[in-house]
């Protein structure tokens, strides 16, 4: 159980850091190789949520591997496709068919029997 907990953490870290990296490249404008562009990309604040989620998911999934079996650890980051989903639809209003669904379910039961 107590795997679980922290891979959700960790899980909503990872999926926090790919909310942020959408929002980030939304508002990034056409790229080029010039420094007026790089430095309207420091002020783009989404890429600072963006790294500080990644860096924190690192942290954590260096203590989740650490104290953890490893064959048990790496299934768990699979529960991020599930919060991806539900940011899919909060951030992006999206619409997920039944069939989504019905793999985010697997995804959820996978994990259950695996951290058993």
């Amino acid at each position: 159980m107590r795997l679980i907990l922290i891979s959700i953490v960790q899980s909503i870290l990872l999926c926090g850091g790919q909310v942020f990296l959408k929002f980030a490249l939304t508002r990034m404008g056409a790229f080029s190789w010039s420094l007026r562009f790089v430095a309207s990309q420091l002020t783009n604040w989404w890429w600072l949520g963006c790294g500080l989620c990644y860096a924190a998911a690192t942290l954590l999934w260096m203590y989740i591997i650490k104290n953890f079996p490893f064959s048990m650890a790496y299934p768990m980051i699979s529960l991020s496709y599930v919060l991806g989903m539900f940011a899919a639809i909060l951030f992006f209003h999206e619409t997920v068919p039944l069939t989504r669904w019905a793999g985010v379910l697997l995804i959820i039961l996978g994990c259950v029997l695996v951290a058993k």
